[in-house]
């Protein structure tokens, strides 16, 4: 995936067409990551239970443990340290080139009417902002949580799990008076990349308000316009952004649509409502939030996006205790303490509770995380990198696979990307793939696709212009069953032997796979670093 970010980020970003372009006119695809848990802290990237699901129950415990003045300490150090320039730096050496920060509006925002801004919270965005203008990374702003709430859940801070946004018109109007002053605040700051107006709004057990969700995605935009008419706005779809048949009218011309995937399929079926809306609306569309599964479906989806030509977000880059997002925040001692207390446990003394938090904010620092490289490696196809064999490219015959005979079977992987090539795979292992379980589903575990003699299936990986790797080998994993079966390997369009060491120039290559002298089941294939520039 090219993910090199020079001459992409200049000026304005836009929608042109289907394209997003920035400033010179130059197409740009967005690949980020999100900053979930910053700015909105979410329970499960603490490894909290329910009762600490969402930032209002987070900041109950922790007052209730150390006290009102050293819970506002707290809280200080937390925003402040959480995401840092450390952070924007890497991501921007990754060759990431946006992240989407998604905002709480009680974080940012008074309760109550008019509009009062907490300068010194909307002090912490337009820091982060600046470091993302230095080191050229798009900035997109996300109201993960809007007044009142617009999911009814955790995920917006709701208060009483019901989406008041809808039910209480004075939430509706601080929404479009937050909107209109973000707007006014960064008109002229072109790093930020677009409004992303409402996160996942609605439910599907709350779809009765379904029918107010434009109108007021027409308000706000008619707010944003009255003083910003160059940034693009960004809308999502109902039911976690899933379901756009919420979307009856294009309302600006400058505009983008967005769906979030999670826990299901990475094939071309699982997308076709979203590539039939681009279509139709001749518009830009974004996988704004997707991950939270395990490195083969991450070498699977990202391919997936990057092959529709789809901006996409990984969601996220930082939680603790985890090896599937790139930064995992170290547990600290005695943690299991404070999850006890939330189920009802025994409650630690303020030292002990003190000494714990504590120890939490200091592991939050970049720096102190445990850096998994391998997860950024599979989203971005980069060496060294491990693909299960059923993710080859999702261009299309002749493109990304030839077959001879065709076969019927279905398992359910690649629908309409072509399933007359088999795959095999054992029952618990489907439904656990299908179901988005990354931890039950391995990367090694048996998951096959059967080439007949001639078939062929061709990968893409790429490279960056920045690395410490010289040299790279490709190794292939065939069933032990296969006696007579091998496989032919190009790169590039020249032949290449197993685990023959070649050498790679930046950008992107073809990796070609092909079954010769008889069948073949394959499982995965892996290009491997081999040397390391002195």
């Amino acid at each position: 995936m090219n993910s090199e970010r020079e001459n992409e980020v200049v000026g304005f970003l836009r929608a042109d067409g289907k394209r997003l372009v920035n400033g010179e006119g130059h197409e740009v695809l967005l690949r980020g990551v999100g900053f979930g848990s910053w700015l909105l802290p979410e329970g499960y990237m603490w490894m909290f239970p329910e009762q600490g699901d969402r930032p209002r129950r987070i900041e109950k415990m922790i007052q209730e443990l150390i006290g009102e003045k050293e819970a506002e300490r707290f809280w200080d150090i937390y925003y402040d340290i959480h995401t840092s320039e450390a952070d924007i730096q890497q991501i921007a050496a990754e060759g990431f080139n946006s992240v989407r920060v998604p905002i709480n509006a009680r974080f940012l925002i008074e309760d109550g009417e008019p509009l009062r801004v907490k300068e010194h919270r909307l002090k912490l965005i337009d820091r982060l902002i600046g470091w993302c203008r230095k080191h050229r990374i798009y900035v997109i702003l996300d109201l993960h949580g809007a007044p009142g709430g617009q999911t009814g859940t955790n995920i917006d801070d709701s208060e009483h799990d019901l989406p008041e946004l809808f039910t209480e018109e004075h939430n509706k109007r601080l929404t479009v008076q937050l909107w209109r002053f973000l707007a006014e605040h960064y008109k002229d700051e072109w790093i930020v990349a677009g409004y992303d107006l409402l996160n996942e709004p609605l439910p599907n057990w709350f779809s009765a308000y379904n029918g107010e969700v434009m109108s007021l995605y027409r308000d706000i935009v008619k707010a944003i316009r009255e003083v910003d008419d160059r940034h693009m706005i960004i809308l999502e779809g109902a039911h976690w952004a899933t379901d756009w048949s919420i979307f009856d009218e294009k309302i600006d011309d400058n505009l983008m649509l967005q769906f979030h995937k999670y826990w299901n399929n990475p094939d071309t079926e699982s997308i076709g409502v979203y590539l039939e809306k681009r279509e139709e609306w001749n518009v830009p569309i974004y996988m704004g939030e997707g991950g939270e599964n395990n490195k083969a479906w991450y070498a699977g989806a990202f391919r997936l996006f990057e092959d529709h030509n789809i901006s996409w977000n990984f969601w996220t880059w930082k939680k603790m205790g985890k090896d599937n997002s790139p930064c995992s925040v170290k547990v600290p001692r005695d943690w299991q303490m404070l999850i006890d207390y939330l189920e009802g446990g025994a409650k630690p003394d303020e030292i002990t509770a003190q000494r714990i938090l504590w120890e939490y904010l200091t592991n939050l620092a970049f720096d102190q995380c445990v850096y998994y490289r391998d997860v950024v490696n599979a989203m971005l196809g980069r060496p060294p990198v491990r693909i299960p064999a059923i993710f080859y490219g999702y261009r299309g015959e002749g493109v990304n696979y030839g077959i001879q005979h065709p076969s019927n079977q279905n398992v359910g992987l690649r629908i309409n990307d072509r399933t007359d090539i088999r795959f095999v795979a054992s029952a618990r292992e489907m439904a656990n793939f299908e179901h988005g379980k990354g931890e039950a589903w391995q990367e090694d575990e048996r998951l096959e696709v059967h080439l007949a003699e001639g078939d062929w299936l061709a990968y893409e990986i790429y490279v960056p212009k920045f690395t410490d790797y010289t040299a790279y080998e490709i190794n292939a994993h065939l069933n032990e069953l296969d006696e007579k079966g091998s496989l032919a390997i190009s790169v590039d369009g020249k032949n290449q032997n197993i685990r023959e060491s070649f050498t790679l120039e930046p950008g992107t290559h073809r990796i070609v796979l092909q079954a010769k002298d008889a069948p073949v089941r394959l499982e995965w294939l892996e290009i491997i670093p081999t040397s390391i520039e002195a």
